[in-house]
Order: structure tokens, then C-alpha cells, then sequence
């Protein structure tokens, strides 16, 4: 140790500066000379936030951060989003990385009439969706934050400094680098992630107060226009519809519900029902776009942009998938069975053998009636199908084809447990359906189309309903209730899909109950009116959505 301190004290100073520079060089690979050699890794390295900016004379505390940003880069993370969630932990080193400002002089540039946060969130350069910041001046999305940033490009060649990382929600200015906090930036935040409290879900049903939007139009949170991407109509009318079910939209209203669900599907189902009943929205319409790109995903392009689809198809695919991804276990329960899932009992006669396997047994079918066999089941729904009559083939005096009408009542004799439906899937067979058990919200389904093998046909027979007080009881048996508990078989209507055009094109509308104020609304994607509640029934139902009474 002490020759060596003796040789170093002989060094000349440029030798010894020279060793020095060696050792570190050695010892710190990772250090940006080496990292930045080739001049086009800065601007393919998306991770640089923090690194950049500590890095420009902050000595050991840049060391520090770079170092640390590998270790997350290795792990999967950028060490700018790692750094935000960890804001506690790094409370100490980001004080010296990064300042906060209340007083940033670009305020004023922010334009709340170009912001919408409906849209997917990808860097507009990159289309990267890591580490997304939303410029606040011009509503345009860019990657990053630090100097070799797309964001920090912009800054500079555009002049807007004002810029929200799309998942902290915080707010920053370049190309400084200094974090703003300011009160008049919450509503732009609430409108990137709206929030609800308990009681404000409480009292959604009650409010009877209308928003305004920035361009000085009126709304009713809760319902608003869902813009149409293309042909995407029948997403919306399902959607709009399943926003009266009340304790399916207060449960994904609260996102502390399925913060640790994993599908994108919830959380972006989460999110469209945030938007639809937040009341500071800047427009009058809510955009589906990132859950449609997540119902793209879910169902492997079954459902897409740009294809028409049928609304009770949908429908049925969207709760059981939601169902399968919220429930905890196999077997278990979710939201959506608590409110939709009903039980029937299904009663099957078939013959057990077919009239071949009987001639080579060389039977002649004399006791063919002793060769039925009878199968009794019971099976869960969330929808019940009703069949329409079929339409008349003569026409009316004046020529014209006679529209024919039928009760409800008169097609839900198919669930009395005595009206035999044949069917000749898989088998041919002949079907008896009770049902046993009912759910709080009965979703029923007109097959309005069948398909042979040329074309599709639309039934247009007309479907008599009432619009509140449909008794059940009084037309198909219902079990016997439990003790200490009350037969609830009355149901008021909440929703009505309906199919305008021909098989196969056409557009569906939809009608909808507004409970705080118990008024009618026809909602046909950005289009809504008030409608009174006669003309609800006027129209081809194609599927409705009923509540139980409580009382």
C-alpha cells in the first residue's frame, strides 16, 4: 500500500488523470459515452426521461439514476414510469431530479376545445404505447419526456410546452423539465380519468342536473352520443343499454372493483362507463375507440371495426366474457350472473334409436312410442329467445303485405312447461321449457331473422308489450318462493334495441329509461332525443333488457 501511494505520488498529473479515467471507464460500462456511441440509439431509446435530464451536471445523483434506470430497464420497466409510481421510495433523489413549479408561465396556452382522451394512447411518431405524454397546446400524442424525446422534440420545433403523462397524470413543462402543479389542471385530469366516490354513485338515479359541454352545449350524464368509428352500432346500442343495468354500471363505476383484474376488456369496459355518467366531460359524446380495439382483441376480430354485427351476439359474448374474467374462481360468481343469470328446466324427448338401426334389428316399429326416451335437465341462462309467428303470405286489400302483431305474452308460452318447441340440432327433438328461477334483469331476444340457403329473411310481426308492470306469474308457472321471502315476478322495462331496414344492413336504434327523471330517450349513436313512452312499442323490438320490482 505504500509503494503504491509512492508511485502515485511520482505520477505527473496528466498520468495520473489519465489512469483515473481509465479505471472509472472500466468500472461503469453503462455510462452514456458508451451507451450513446451510435448516434441513432438516443433517439430509438424511449427510457432516457430521468436519465437525460440528471444526467447534464448532477454528478453522483445522475450516476445514481442511470444506474438504477438500467436495473428497471432489465426488469421490463421505464425508469421514467418506474420512477413516478415510486414516488415515495425516490422521494428524496427525484427532489433533486426533478423541480415542481406553481407557477408555470405557458398556462395560458393550454387548449382544453382540442383535448380527447377517447382515443387509443399512442405516441403519434412512435406508435409506441410506453411512457405516453399528451401535449395540452395542440391535444397530439408523443413518447417520452427526456432530450432525446419525441415530446421534447415538439416542445421545441412547435413552441407548446404544456404536456400530462397519460398514466401518472402529471403535468410537465419542456423543454425545462419541471413539473407543474396547478389547481386549474384538475378538470383536465378528471376528464383523462374520471373518478367517482361512493356517494356520488349513490345519488346518479337522483340527479336530475344537466352538463355543459366547452362548446356550450347541453348533456344528461349517463346519456350521451357514443360515436359510430364504422358500422359499429351495434356496439353502441348494447353498450347504452347495459348502462341502465344500475348495479352493473356502480360496479365498474368504482375501479378499486377489478384494480387487480387483469383483461384489458374490464378495464376498458371500466372506463367507457366512467365517461358516460362523468358530469365535467369537455364534449357532449363519448368516443367507444379503446374498447373497441380491446373487444377486436378479446374476440380474435369476430367483432371489428368496420363489419356489421348482430346486437343479441355481441351481447352474449360481452357478459359471458366478462363474466369469465371477473369471477374468482372456476365455479364462482361474478357481477354479471349476479344480475343477469336465471335458470330453466328443460325437459327433452327424443327417439333413442333411428328407424335404420331398427329395420337392421329387424324390429317393424310397432312400439315405436315405447322407444322415446326423456331427459329432464337444468340449465342456466342469461337471455331468453322468444319465436315469432310467421309472417302472413297474402296481402291486404289494398295490396299491401299485412303486418301482423302479437302479444308478448302470447311468445313467452314457450317457457310455460307445456309448449312443445321442436328443434333438429343436433337431434330431432322435442323441447319443453320452465323456468325455475328468475333474474333481477331478464334480457329478452326476438329471432326476428332466419337464414336458409340463399338469403336472410326479416319477420317484421309486431311485438305487444308493456312498457312497466309486465307480470309474469299471470302467464307462464313460477317456482314457489323460498321462506320469509316474496315472489318477485313483476318487471319494468329499462331498454329496447331496435332493428330499422333490411336483413343483413339496416341499423339498430335504441330506447332507454332515465330514472332520476323517468323519462324516455331514442338514442342512435351521437343522435339522442326525447321519445314518450307509447312510442316505444311502436318499433320492431329485436331485444329488450327488464328490471325485477324490489318491493
Amino acid at each position: 500500500m505504500t509503494k503504491k501511494r509512492e508511485v502515485e505520488d511520482g505520477m505527473v498529473p496528466e498520468e495520473l488523470n489519465a489512469k483515473r479515467q481509465k479505471v472509472m471507464d472500466q468500472s461503469s460500462p453503462s455510462l452514456p459515452p458508451v451507451a450513446f456511441e451510435n448516434p441513432l440509439l438516443p433517439l430509438a431509446s424511449y427510457d432516457d426521461d430521468e436519465d437525460d435530464e440528471d444526467a447534464g451536471g448532477k454528478g453522483h445523483i445522475a450516476e445514481q439514476v442511470i444506474n438504477n434506470g438500467g436495473d428497471k430497464e432489465q426488469n421490463g420497466y421505464s425508469s421514467d414510469d418506474e420512477e413516478d409510481e415510486d414516488d415515495g421510495r425516490n422521494q428524496g433523489k427525484r427532489n433533486h431530479a426533478i423541480e415542481i413549479r406553481r407557477d408555470c408561465p405557458y398556462l395560458d396556452t393550454v387548449n382544453r376545445q382540442v383535448l380527447d382522451f377517447d382515443f387509443e394512447k399512442f405516441c403519434s411518431v412512435s406508435l409506441t404505447n410506453l411512457n405516453v405524454y399528451a401535449c395540452l397546446v395542440c391535444g397530439k400524442y408523443f413518447q417520452g419526456r427526456g432530450p432525446k424525446s419525441h415530446a421534447y422534440t415538439h416542445s421545441l420545433e412547435a413552441g407548446h410546452h404544456v404536456f400530462i403523462n397519460l398514466r401518472t397524470e402529471k403535468v410537465y413543462c419542456l423543454p425545462d423539465g419541471y413539473e407543474v402543479i396547478d389547481p386549474s389542471l384538475d378538470d383536465i385530469i378528471h376528464v383523462l380519468n374520471p373518478r367517482f366516490t361512493q356517494e356520488q354513485v349513490k345519488q346518479l338515479d337522483k340527479s336530475r342536473h344537466w352538463s355543459r359541454a366547452l362548446d356550450g352545449s347541453d348533456y344528461l350524464p349517463g346519456t350521451v352520443g357514443l360515436n359510430n368509428i364504422k358500422e359499429t352500432d351495434f356496439v353502441n346500442v348494447t353498450i347504452q343499454s347495459l348502462m341502465r343495468v344500475t348495479p352493473l354500471r356502480n360496479f365498474f363505476l368504482i375501479p378499486e372493483n377489478y384494480q387487480h383484474n387483469r383483461s384489458p376488456l374490464v378495464h376498458r369496459f371500466g372506463e367507457l362507463t366512467r365517461k358516460i355518467w362523468h358530469a365535467r366531460n369537455f364534449k357532449g359524446q363519448v368516443s367507444p375507440h379503446e374498447f373497441l380495439q380491446a373487444v377486436m382483441k378479446a374476440s380474435k376480430k369476430r367483432f371489428r371495426i368496420g363489419a356489421q354485427s348482430d346486437p343479441v351476439e355481441f351481447m352474449s359474448w360481452l357478459l359471458n366474457t366478462l363474466h369469465t374474467e371477473l369471477r374468482s374462481s372456476k365455479k364462482g360468481s361474478s357481477i354479471i350472473h349476479r344480475c343477469f343469470q336465471g335458470e330453466l328446466e328443460v325437459v327433452k324427448e327424443m327417439h333413442n334409436r333411428s328407424i335404420a338401426e331398427k329395420r337392421e334389428n329387424g324390429e317393424d316399429g310397432e312400439h315405436e312410442s315405447h322407444n322415446i326416451g326423456m331427459e329432464t335437465s337444468r340449465m342456466p341462462f342469461i337471455m331468453l329467445g322468444l319465436d315469432l309467428p310467421p309472417p302472413p303470405l297474402f296481402t291486404d286489400v289494398m295490396e299491401k303485405n299485412i303486418i301482423p302483431q302479437v302479444p308478448l305474452f302470447n311468445i313467452l308460452k314457450k317457457f310455460d312447461g307445456d309448449t312443445v318447441t321442436e328443434v333438429v340440432r343436433p337431434r330431432i327433438a322435442r323441447m319443453r321449457y320452465r323456468v325455475t328461477k328468475l333474474p333481477k334483469y331478464l334480457i329478452l331476444h326476438m329471432r326476428r331473422f332466419t337464414k336458409n340457403n340463399f338469403f336472410m329473411e326479416k319477420n317484421p310481426t309486431l311485438v305487444n308489450f308493456p312498457v312497466k308492470n309486465l307480470e309474469l306469474k299471470d302467464y307462464i308457472p313460477l317456482p314457489a318462493p323460498k321462506e320469509n321471502e316474496k315472489l318477485r315476478s313483476k318487471y319494468d322495462l329499462i331498454a329496447n334495441i331496435v332493428h330499422d331496414g333490411k336483413p343483413g344492413e339496416g341499423s339498430y336504434r335504441v330506447f332507454v329509461q332515465r330514472k332520476s327523471e323517468e323519462l324516455w330517450y331514442e338514442m342512435q349513436d351521437l343522435h339522442v332525443s326525447e321519445t314518450l313512452p307509447q312510442m316505444v312499442a311502436l318499433s320492431e323490438t329485436y331485444m329488450q333488457i327488464y328490471e325485477q320490482h324490489q318491493q
